[in-house]
């Protein structure tokens, strides 16, 4: 098996409305692919050439701290951290900073981590 790339980066939410709300208006994230009906929804998120999307609907697919977590390299840092906490966005890991990037850990409000990660310039 070869593998190119990865496709997505998908996170489960329990309301779709109020997930979007944060996706859309804190994180101001444009959404792309939209599809609901049937119970379920999924909406896509163009970052660059990656895609971060957020589904609704299949009912073993529990949103929480214990999934994996996408890092979304942001272009300032302290800006992206004022907003978050401006938010009042739950800080599960304060702003940090190492040798080669700063980051922070963060919950949607579906409880999902997320990180907001940031590049030092070599």
């Amino acid at each position: 098996m070869k593998i190119n790339e990865i496709a997505f980066v998908c996170y489960p939410v329990n309301d779709i409305k109020r997930a979007r709300a944060f996706y859309e208006g804190v994180l101001e994230l444009k959404p792309g692919n939209v599809w609901e009906g049937e119970g379920m929804a999924f909406v896509e998120y163009e970052l660059g050439s990656h895609t971060l999307a957020i589904g609704y609907g299949a009912p073993e697919w529990k949103s929480g701290r214990t999934g994996a977590t996408a890092a979304l390299e942001v272009e300032d840092f302290d800006e992206a951290v004022k907003k978050l906490k401006d938010s009042k966005v739950e800080f599960i890991y304060e702003p940090h900073e190492t040798s080669v990037c700063h980051m922070a850990l963060f919950a949607d409000t579906e409880g999902n981590q997320i990180m907001i990660h940031k590049r030092k310039t070599k």
